[in-house]
């Protein structure tokens, strides 16, 4: 992460331009989603800050509404993708085609896959089994595709937006621990409260929504990039998010005994790492211009729950990811 830190003017011209940015984003998804403002807020944040997002909650949350209707708000080519179990690599990525030219010739060529484009909805990605879920992995990480030795960058800004139902349900696979942490957040949608469905229900069943307008660019969103990293955070800050996720890795000098009990494996250093960085587009997005405490402490959710893992004990104990990242941020002191 820069080290370089923003003049006075930057600072606040970066802040105001994400602030209104935040506003603009809030009052075009209102035409189509109702409520999940903490949803939304992780979300952008991730978008910020450049990171991949995995929304998990169950079907009919509007999930799939959500991220496409962020896409048409940022103007950035959009592809959904629908995870089924027979879904190949190459669907995803591409593949080579034999072509024939004018003279009678044949070549091979390169038809792109859907994955060639600026923000991917993968969705219900663990309803396909592991070998077609690392195809996304390469370019998750490395933001190209290779296919016969070649090497095809994508265009940026790129994220993968991915929707998956609850683990338990009937024909899911589970996400390799590889894939998974590169997504920096893993967002939960809830059911709405009752007043909320009801605001919905009487929306879908009456009158067409307003379509979203576009507000920004792809460049836009690369200069947003920009902005976050040079977001000061002081040390102290810094050293508290690596902190709260050694505290998360069990068998470890100082870990805490609930950690030893309930916890098999740990989260890795691209946890600390989410959390500085999701902090300073947090920071941001809120109107601030540098890294709190509660930046980092409002990250840890969505930024652990995909990246530790679960005892036996404590699964035979009723104990959630939720409860231990609630505990942790207790018993971690600043």
């Amino acid at each position: 992460m820069s080290n370089e830190t923003m003049s006075v003017e930057e600072e606040a011209r970066a802040v105001e331009q994400i602030r209104e940015g935040r506003d603009k984003i809030y009052q075009e998804l209102s035409k189509v989603i109702v409520g999940q403002h903490e949803v939304i807020e992780q979300l952008l944040i991730s978008l910020m800050a450049g990171g991949h997002c995995l929304i998990t909650g169950a079907p009919g949350l509007a999930k799939t509404l959500l991220v496409s209707s962020v896409s048409k708000i940022f103007h950035l080519n959009f592809q959904r993708i629908q995870f089924t179990p027979d879904l190949m690599p190459a669907d995803i990525t591409g593949t080579e085609i034999l072509e024939e030219a004018g003279d009678g010739k044949r070549t091979m060529a390169f038809v792109k896959g859907p994955v060639f484009a600026n923000v991917i909805l993968a969705d219900e990605i663990n309803r396909t089994p592991p070998k077609t879920q690392a195809a996304l992995l390469e370019a998750m990480q490395e933001h190209q595709v290779t296919a016969a030795g070649r090497r095809y960058e994508l265009e940026e800004p790129f994220f993968v937006l991915a929707t998956q139902n609850p683990i338990e349900m009937e024909g899911t696979y589970p996400l390799p621990e590889a894939q998974l942490d590169r997504f920096m957040f893993n967002v939960l949608i809830d059911y709405l409260p009752p007043k909320d469905e009801l605001e919905v229900v009487m929306k879908t069943t009456s009158t067409r929504s307003e379509p979203i307008e576009a507000q920004f660019t792809g460049e836009d969103v690369l200069r947003f990039h920009e902005a976050v990293r040079k977001v000061p955070v002081a040390e102290e800050v810094g050293a508290f998010a690596v902190k709260l996720v050694g505290a998360t890795r069990p068998g470890r000098e100082g870990t805490p005994e609930f950690i030893n009990q309930w916890v098999s494996w740990g989260a890795g250093l691209r946890a600390a790492q989410t959390l500085v960085l999701g902090g300073k587009a947090r920071a941001l997005l809120n109107g601030n211009a540098h890294v709190s405490m509660d930046d980092i402490k409002a990250l840890a959710h969505p930024t652990l729950r995909h990246r530790v893992l679960l005892s036996y004990k404590a699964e035979a104990e009723g104990i959630t990811i939720e409860d231990v990242v609630d505990r942790l941020l207790t018993e971690v002191s600043n």
